[in-house]
């Protein structure tokens, strides 16, 4: 269930991990292949993962919650169908809100292009793109799926480096690869 409040502007996703780490305090820091999740909560719901560098420390989480979601996203690295089953406090446009919940429909090991989810929605593809980008909950709300209609397309923003690396291990580890 995603509970949001419509309207709400959200930090560019592209920015870089680390200036964004220097801003926060997460609730959690666990380990992933591809370096660190930072993990958010607000009023105990799921808010915001960022994905940072392998040399931030790690973070016991805070709470009861925050342990039950790094116990659901560990669950999730080492088994990829795990269907995540978490409430989420996010904020984002009605627009937003509907591009994420369908992208939560997508299922683990298919993707989905851009153009096609744009179909679906009655939209255009790079709204579809922009709706990815803005999408303060990655993995949880797999934005990953979501590819270009002749390629992978980009991720948080960018279209090569560390953020397409963390897509490409995203969507191997979900196609059993």
């Amino acid at each position: 269930q995603i509970h949001g409040r419509s309207g709400a502007p959200r930090p560019d996703r592209a920015q870089p991990a680390t200036a964004m780490a220097k801003q926060r305090s997460y609730d959690a820091v666990i380990a992933a292949p591809f370096g660190r999740l930072g993990i958010t909560l607000r009023d105990g719901l799921l808010a915001d993962i960022d994905f940072l560098d392998g040399a931030r420390p790690l973070r016991a989480p805070r709470t009861a919650a925050a342990r039950n979601i790094c116990r659901k996203l560990h669950a999730y690295l080492r088994n990829p169908r795990l269907r995540f089953n978490l409430s989420l406090a996010i904020d984002g446009t009605d627009f937003q809100q509907r591009v994420w919940n369908a992208l939560r429909r997508i299922p683990a090991g298919k993707v989905l292009s851009y153009g096609k989810l744009a179909r679906q929605l009655k939209t255009g593809p790079r709204a579809v793109g922009n709706a990815c980008r803005a999408n303060p909950i990655p993995v949880v709300i797999p934005c990953h799926r979501v590819v270009a209609a002749n390629g992978r397309g980009g991720f948080m923003g960018k279209t090569g480096g560390k953020a397409l690396a963390i897509k490409d291990w995203l969507l191997t580890h979900e196609r059993g690869r």
